[in-house]
C-alpha cells in the first residue's frame, strides 16, 4: 500500500457536545474517526470535553435505536445507553463527523457483554471448575451468534451508506480468563499455560463438540484442571481437538456476523480484531483458518512496545490480508518510544495504522497522535517477499 490508512479512535460523548473535537481530529492527521457503535461496560475519561470529565457507561450497549422489530424472538438482547440524552448517540455523532467531512470506521463490539452473560450464564464461557466467565458471551451457542449477527446489522442500520467506509468487528469469538474490568487482581496469579486451560470453555455446547471430536468429558476437564494447577501442558491430541472446537464456533459466529454486515454496509471494508496465535481469547481473539479470508485487514493488537508487536505484525502479514496495527499512546506507554514502535511495526509489514484514543488522551498527548500518523507514513513499507 503506497498511501497507508491511519485512523483514531473515539466514542460517541466524545464527539457530541464537543465542538472543538473536529478540529483536534485534524489536526491528529488521521484519516478517520472508529467510532463505537456498540460497546461493554466502561468508565470513559474525557480530559477535553467541555462540558464533562467522566462518562461511567454501566453496562454493554447498543449506541443506536433499539428497533422491537430486529430483536423480536431473541433471547439476548441489548439496552440503549440511557446515560447518553439522545436516542441515537452514534448515529448523531456520525452525521456530526460527516458533516464536518470525517470518514467514520463503525466500531462494534459483539460477544463482550457482561450484562447479558450475568443475565444469561447457561450461555457464557465456563471453565474447567465450572466457574462462569459473565462478560463471555460463548459463540458456540446459537443465540450468542444470532445476538451478534443481529447487533452488527443493527448498529449500521440507517446510516448513509457513504458516511461509514469501514466497520471493525470486536471480540468476535470468545474471551477468556482474563477480562481486564472489573478491578482486576488475577494479573500474574497464572502462568501461560494455566491461562489457556483456564480459557478453554466448558460450557455445555463446547462439550457437545468434544464429544465430535472423539474427547472424553470428564478426562478432559480433569486435564485441563490439572493444567491450570500446574501440572503440565495438555496432550498434543486433546488440545488439538479443544482448539478445533473453539475455531469451529468462532467461524461459526464470524460467518453470521460477515454476513449481517456486509448485508447492512455492502459499500464498507471489514476488519477483524485478530490475534496470530490461535489460542488467543479476548477482545482479538485467536485466528482461524478461514477467518482471514472473509475480511478486508486484520486489526492485531501492538499496545507493548518492542520486538514482541513487530512479530505478531509479521504473523499476521503471511495471511495475505492488510495487517493495521493497534497502537496506544495512552499511559504507560511510553511517548519517547512510540515512535521507534510505529516504524518498526510499519517495517514488520503493517499498512495501516489505528491509534488508541482520540477522546481519552490528555492533552498534553494529544501531539502524540500527529507525530505517530507522521512517522508511519514516512517509514517505507516492508518490501514484498517471505516476511524475516
Amino acid at each position: 500500500m503506497n498511501h497507508p490508512t491511519v485512523s483514531v479512535h473515539a466514542y460517541p460523548w466524545d464527539v457530541l457536545g464537543d465542538p472543538a473535537f473536529a478540529d483536534r481530529f485534524r489536526a491528529c492527521g488521521a484519516d478517520a474517526v472508529t467510532l463505537a457503535l456498540s460497546y461493554h461496560s466502561t468508565r470513559a475519561a474525557t480530559p477535553l470535553h467541555p462540558e464533562r470529565s467522566f462518562v461511567d457507561a454501566r453496562y454493554a450497549a447498543l449506541y443506536r435505536p433499539l428497533r422491537p422489530e430486529a430483536w423480536a424472538g431473541h433471547r439476548l438482547t441489548p439496552l440503549a445507553a440511557d446515560w447518553m440524552a439522545q436516542p441515537d448517540p452514534a448515529g448523531v455523532a456520525v452525521e456530526v463527523l460527516a458533516a464536518e467531512g470525517i470518514p467514520v470506521n463503525a466500531w462494534i463490539v459483539l460477544a463482550h457483554n457482561s450484562r447479558l452473560g450475568y443475565l444469561n450464564p447457561a450461555v457464557s464461557v465456563v471453565n474447567c471448575h465450572g466457574e462462569h466467565y459473565p462478560y463471555a458471551l460463548c459463540p458456540s451457542h446459537e443465540p450468542v451468534r444470532q445476538h451478534c449477527a443481529t447487533l452488527a446489522a443493527e448498529a449500521l442500520h440507517g446510516l448513509p451508506g457513504e458516511a461509514v467506509r469501514t466497520v471493525s468487528l470486536e471480540s468476535a469469538g470468545q474471551l477468556g480468563a482474563v477480562h481486564l474490568g472489573c478491578h482486576e487482581k488475577s494479573d500474574g496469579a497464572y502462568p501461560p499455560e494455566a491461562l489457556r486451560a483456564l480459557s478453554v470453555c466448558c460450557c455445555g455446547a463446547c462439550r457437545h463438540g468434544w464429544r465430535r471430536h472423539g474427547l472424553d468429558e470428564e478426562k478432559t476437564v480433569e486435564l485441563l484442571r490439572g493444567t491450570a494447577r500446574g501440572g503440565g501442558p495438555l496432550p498434543e491430541e486433546t488440545a488439538a481437538a479443544l482448539l478445533a472446537v473453539r475455531q469451529a464456533a468462532t467461524d461459526g459466529l464470524l460467518g453470521r456476523v460477515t454476513a449481517a454486515v456486509r448485508a447492512a454496509a455492502p459499500g464498507a471494508s471489514l476488519t477483524l480484531h485478530a490475534h496470530p496465535d490461535p489460542w488467543a481469547t479476548g477482545p482479538s481473539p485467536g485466528l482461524t483458518a478461514s477467518a482471514a479470508g472473509q475480511v478486508d485487514a486484520l486489526l492485531v493488537p501492538c499496545w507493548p512496545t518492542g520486538e514482541a508487536s513487530a512479530d505478531l505484525v509479521r504473523a499476521a502479514a503471511t495471511t495475505g490480508t492488510a495487517v493495521d496495527a493497534y497502537v496506544t499512546a495512552l499511559p504507560p506507554a511510553d511517548p519517547d518510544a512510540l515512535a521507534a514502535h510505529v516504524r518498526g511495526l510499519r517495517e514488520a509489514g503493517a499498512s495501516r495504522l489505528s491509534l488508541y484514543h482520540l477522546g481519552l488522551l490528555p492533552g498534553h498527548r494529544q501531539h502524540l497522535l500527529a507525530e505517530l500518523a507522521q512517522e508511519f507514513r514516512s517509514t517505507p513499507a516492508r518490501p514484498e517477499g517471505p516476511p524475516r
